[in-house]
């Protein structure tokens, strides 16, 4: 007789010797049993051994069926597609008291990089760390692996726990991450809707990715792209037109808390010389400041500056000086790269008060991430501190005045997605071009060294390299077609769909396809060198 079993009833079959996972689909399995022949009791010849052979096959076919459990959840993904994905947090979702935790340093990328496509089920990657958000793109070989080691390695790095990094985490997929991608780029994501600085920091990671193993292919399309949507927003929409910027952001927040209309009577301080810091130097001026002190760890960076902008004072100052120099100044920009506090409790408490007529409070506006400042600081009653997500009282007025130019700009990257996702989808070619060229060049070697061997030695060199070339020109010329067929670009009229036709029928005819998938032998690969 036969039993035919569905996944419940494979479960139920081995429970004694299998834990199944109730969320794994397990293929029906069809187990065979054979009745009993009873022995032959009158003649010479006994079947003493029936009994067991009919429990030799069920062990058999029960073995064979358990191997097929074990494999099934490892199919199950191992044939699924690669996908691209971003883990991050941002100003959305978690506070700068986390998101400082999780900064990467621009001079550390491209080792985190190498790091994360380290991982198992990690193919390709890319950081972007800014003071509004830390995000990291990757090709996934898994969606929900991938996803999981790469949180692991967030909290490994940064010393905050799996648990609450989830509580602030998002996790995009495909479309949806090269959507946010997009509108990161495009200035739309950021605390100052329109702002540029955010497209420089995008080129930074394809600048700082180029040549680092694990930059690769895809995710470096990803960014490139996203480049060419965010200037294609900024030109079309002039969405950053009159645009306010983190730096100029804090500047507006100062004189805010101050109460007074321009900087003239006002003494800044500004530590660190910059990108930030240059940006913070020029809104100063703009807003009327004539004597700008600028601590800095060389002056390089601020003589630069000082010759761009010759009618205004620029004071260099080392850091050994930045106690006195924060002595004499009533407002404190700081915008470094140090991944420690400059500034403690009792670094403060020490100072002289400032002057009443500007209301007797010394402001310090951090907008590094991590925290320049550190929160102590803002104890004495003499003393406040605001760092980047305090700045959303001063971006909410310019945010309306943006808000018709965003949805505009949303219509240019959804052209921009299906451009990208045809790009991305017409790579599915790439191994199979390899595979018919190798496939090809097998024939032609094969049959190459067939000729010269009937040829005989009396052959000579100019004779077989004229072959060669003769055999090379009749392969290149017939792959140029079908070849031709599987590229999907601009300059051809051909759709995706036939193009991944022309594959599939391609791949049908030469038997280019094996029974290992290309994801499979990646993971293996990975596995096998992480065990290394």
């Amino acid at each position: 007789m036969a039993v035919a079993s569905g996944s419940a009833t494979s479960c139920a079959a081995f429970k004694s010797g299998l834990r199944c996972n109730p969320s794994v689909f397990y293929p029906p399995l069809r187990i065979s049993f054979r009745p009993r022949r009873p022995a032959r009791l009158g003649g010479v010849r006994c079947s003493v051994g029936s009994d067991d052979l009919a429990k030799e096959e069920l062990r058999a076919s029960s073995v064979s069926a358990l191997e097929l459990l074990k494999t099934s959840a490892a199919n199950r993904y191992t044939k699924e597609s690669s996908s691209i994905v971003v883990i991050g947090l941002n100003f959305h979702t978690a506070p700068v008291e986390v998101r400082e935790k999780l900064a990467i340093p621009e001079a550390n990328w491209p080792q985190a990089i190498i790091e994360l496509c380290a991982l198992n089920h990690i193919e390709e990657a890319a950081v972007l760390s800014t003071c509004n958000r830390m995000e990291i793109y990757v090709v996934a070989l898994s969606q929900h692996r991938g996803v999981k080691e790469v949180t692991e390695w967030m909290s490994k790095t940064s010393g905050v726990s799996v648990s609450e990094l989830c509580q602030h985490r998002f996790t995009l997929y495909n479309e949806d991450a090269t959507q946010h991608l997009f509108e990161v780029s495009s200035g739309l994501d950021s605390l100052v809707l329109g702002e540029g600085q955010i497209l420089a920091q995008v080129r930074q990671v394809v600048k700082t990715g180029q040549g680092v193993p694990g930059f690769d292919r895809k995710i470096s399309g990803l960014f490139k792209h996203a480049i060419t949507v965010g200037k294609r927003v900024r030109t079309e929409t002039n969405i950053a037109a009159g645009s306010v910027s983190v730096s100029s952001a804090a500047v507006e927040l100062a004189l805010l808390k101050l109460a007074e209309s321009s900087y003239a009577t006002v003494r800044p301080l500004v530590i660190g010389a910059g990108k930030m810091g240059k940006l913070v130097i020029k809104h100063l001026v703009a807003k009327g400041s004539t004597k700008i002190v600028v601590v800095n760890r060389s002056e390089e960076r601020v003589a630069a500056i000082r010759k761009e902008l010759k009618d205004v004072e620029i004071i260099y100052k080392p850091f050994s000086e930045m106690l006195a120099c924060t002595a004499e100044a009533d407002v404190v920009f700081t915008c470094t790269a140090s991944e420690n506090p400059l500034f403690l409790k009792e670094h403060v408490e020490a100072l002289p008060p400032v002057r009443q007529e500007i209301g007797g409070l010394r402001l310090f506006i951090d907008i590094s991430v991590p925290r320049n400042v550190s929160p102590c600081v803002s104890e004495p009653e003499t003393v406040r501190v605001y760092n980047v997500d305090d700045l959303k009282e001063v971006v909410a007025a310019n945010k309306e005045d943006r808000r018709q130019k965003a949805m505009e700009s949303q219509g240019i990257i959804a052209e921009e997605l299906k451009q990208f996702k045809s790009w991305k989808d017409s790579l599915e070619t790439v191994p199979t071009i390899k595979k018919l060229r190798a496939y090809a060049e097998r024939i032609r070697a094969s049959e190459l060294d067939k000729c010269l061997s009937k040829m005989g030695d009396g052959i000579s060199k100019k004779q077989k390299a004229a072959l060669y070339d003769l055999s090379m020109g009749i392969v290149n010329k017939l792959l140029h077609g079908p070849i031709q067929h599987l590229r999907c670009d601009e300059s051809e009229n051909r759709s995706l769909n036939e193009t991944l036709e022309n594959m599939h029928a391609l791949n049908r005819i030469f038997d280019l396809e094996t029974d290992t998938s290309l994801l499979e032998e990646k993971i293996r690969a990975k596995v096998k060198q992480s065990r290394a």
